[in-house]
């Protein structure tokens, strides 16, 4: 198995992570990232075409949020949970289901 290159943990920027984290289709990623752990780049239940999926795992995967290992033909993806709480901390938990502000 390989790996994809990935930004270090002090180089990610919170613009880059909040774009990334902007769209309904990466947002979905990433809940699925959080709950499952290592994911297929092909989830059951995304209705996006596989060129569109394939950008958007890139935009995560440049933007620090995910890592990308590559097994023969299949790429597993997975939350990067750790490095991002450490550098923006609380950050994933408000993003993933922290309670709205009353």
């Amino acid at each position: 198995m390989r790996e994809l290159p990935q930004p270090k943990a002090e180089d990610f920027d919170l613009a880059t992570v909040l774009h990334a984290l902007g769209d309904p289709v990466r947002l979905e990623l990433l809940r699925r990232l959080a709950a499952d752990g290592w994911t297929s780049c092909l989830p059951d239940g995304i209705t996006v075409p596989r060129s569109t999926l394939s950008n958007h795992w890139r935009i995560l995967r440049e933007a620090g949020i995910t890592e990308t290992r590559i097994d023969g033909k299949n790429r597993l993806m997975i939350l990067r949970r750790s490095e991002l709480d450490s550098r923006f901390p609380g950050f994933l938990d408000a993003v993933l289901g922290g309670s709205a502000p009353a």
